[in-house]
């Protein structure tokens, strides 16, 4: 189990990296694009949502694969093609008027540095860059990208 501050409110994770393996599988006979999902980080969202954490997803990346996991869940907070991830966290944080203290962000790239140095709880993935690894306070899950990872922290916060 990870140590983590019981005051966190809001989840705010990277897609691909964290509740991806972070591939991208390319279809040779179609231009469709296929990615990794693990049931037990979708069952972490699950029990997230009904613990009734707020979760909110901010990628650099426009996928319609994001908007299928999170429209399951009604997840309002979905951010796609972000180049600063901090700025939409920033509002975030501001619309429900939380502290960077209730504030859990998972990413495991280096556009999610700011990001991760901002909020109270950082966290990342065994396969992150190295550079997210040296975040100060930074936490490693035990489980890999697109393995658990997500459910990992979920279940370490209930």
């Amino acid at each position: 189990m990870l140590k983590l501050n019981k005051n966190i409110k809001l989840i705010a994770t990277d897609f691909d990296g964290i509740l991806t393996d972070g591939y991208v599988y390319f279809s040779s006979v179609s231009a469709e694009e296929v990615k990794k999902i693990s049931f037990k980080d979708i069952m972490g969202i699950s029990l997230a949502v009904k613990n009734g954490y707020k979760i909110a997803v901010i990628s650099g990346e426009k996928s319609d694969i994001i908007d299928r996991i999170t429209n399951r869940f009604n997840i309002e907070d979905v951010h796609k093609g972000i180049r600063d991830k901090l700025s939409v966290l920033l509002t975030i944080a501001e619309k429900y008027q939380l502290s960077p203290q209730e504030i859990c962000y998972l990413g495991d790239d280096i556009n999610d540095i700011d990001s991760l140095e901002w909020a109270g709880t950082a966290i990342t993935v065994p396969d992150a860059h190295y550079k997210v690894k040296n975040v100060p306070n930074i936490i490693i899950t035990n489980a890999p990208a697109g393995n658990g990872a997500f459910r990992e922290v979920i279940d370490s916060l209930l």
